[in-house]
């Protein structure tokens, strides 16, 4: 086992577990901005979490473009996606605390943000420690789900968020 710590996300991989947390710096946009052009709040680039049971590729999308088409079917992928602090006052992330015991039920072909056949998705959005966050778990055989959900509770048993205490 190894671990990963990085802007207060602390997670331990399993043998054999590939991962990574960033913060993007991909030049998208610095502000918010209203209709009549005026800047409304700053954006900051927040953390995105990465952590596979085979080995990431150097070049991929937040939400895993790049290396859910690499998956075989004894494979899974999780996200952590930081979305802004005033996220966690609108309805969307009321969950407090990351889901720690997914169900294959859970898992749907449909929830995948780019169909691939034979692979099978969930997501959940959250708040922990003042932070708001998106899930999104990819499996690479929706007919092993229930083989590859106890690899996934695996590793989010051991994901730690940390209190954000400034911006």
């Amino acid at each position: 086992m190894s671990a990963i710590t990085a802007h207060g996300i602390d997670v331990t991989l399993p043998a054999g577990w590939d991962g990574l947390i960033t913060v993007r710096d991909d030049g998208a946009p610095t502000a918010a901005f209203s209709s009549s052009g005026v800047a409304v709040a700053p954006l900051r680039s927040r953390p995105v979490v990465h952590l596979a049971n085979f080995g990431l590729p150097a070049e991929r999308g937040d939400f895993g473009s790049g290396a859910v088409e690499l998956m075989g079917d004894r494979d899974v992928f999780v996200v952590l996606f930081e979305y802004e602090p005033a996220a966690t006052g609108t309805a969307l992330f009321r969950s407090r605390g990351l889901p720690a015991a997914l169900t294959p039920r859970d898992f749907a072909p449909s929830t995948l943000r780019r169909g691939i056949v034979g692979q099978t998705a969930h997501q959940a959005f959250f708040q922990d420690g003042g932070r708001a966050f998106c899930l999104y778990v990819v499996l690479g055989s929706h007919a092993r789900r229930a083989a590859l959900v106890p690899l996934v509770n695996r590793v989010l048993g051991t994901v730690r968020i940390t209190r954000r205490t400034a911006g």
